[in-house]
């Protein structure tokens, strides 16, 4: 993918905005229009760029790593104005990642299956946007605070555990251990996860 890494830097930025947005969503059709009345239910980047999360996380995965990752700011709700106050928590988390898979199954299968050849151009734009979009949903899967897997997780667990308090108090710590150590390790999925997508190798 010979994009260059501006590019792929706007491609996250599109693609983290839309997961995003969705929770802010998912959490105002549960009961919570605390992100609308922020002004976070909007498309428009600014609104939502973090300084680290969309810059320089981006920028030192890249140098270090050869791969891009990153977040935006995180769209605020009130847990408390669920609906359901059990697993509606759960629902606004998985609904980011949720976002993500569906952008990359959109642009994938249209790489795959549209019956008449694709301009290359197009082609190279699309496998990014699938191949980021998946990296996006697995990596806020993994169940470290504060990425949305974390959340999922917690919904099972009991509010005080230990598992939970080890994981609150050295989240910020584990996930750049992750991200710069351990994102190795799962990488051939997201590879696997485009390739089954996609078609591509």
């Amino acid at each position: 993918m010979e994009l260059t890494f501006i590019f792929q830097i706007a491609i996250l930025i599109f693609s983290v905005v839309i997961h995003e947005v969705s929770h802010g969503y998912a959490a105002l059709l549960l009961g919570d229009r605390t992100a609308f009345y922020q002004g976070r239910l909007t498309l428009n980047p600014l609104r939502h760029l973090d300084p680290v999360g969309s810059l320089l996380i981006p920028l030192l995965s890249y140098i270090l790593g050869g791969f891009i990752i990153g977040w935006a700011k995180p769209v605020p709700f009130n847990p408390y104005n669920l609906r359901n106050q059990r697993s509606g928590e759960a629902i606004v988390a998985a609904a980011g990642p949720l976002a993500n898979i569906a952008v990359a199954l959109i642009f994938g299968l249209m790489i795959r299956f549209l019956p008449f050849t694709l301009p290359q151009s197009f082609v190279d734009i699309a496998a990014v946007i699938v191949f980021i979009n998946i990296l996006l949903a697995v990596f806020n899967l993994v169940p470290i605070p504060p990425l949305d897997g974390s959340k999922i997780l917690f919904s099972f667990l009991p509010f005080r555990s230990g598992a939970r308090v080890f994981l609150e108090r050295y989240g910020l710590i584990l996930v750049f251990l992750f991200i710069f150590v351990l994102w190795r390790v799962v990488f051939p999925l997201v590879s696997y996860l485009f390739h089954l997508v996609t078609g591509l190798s």
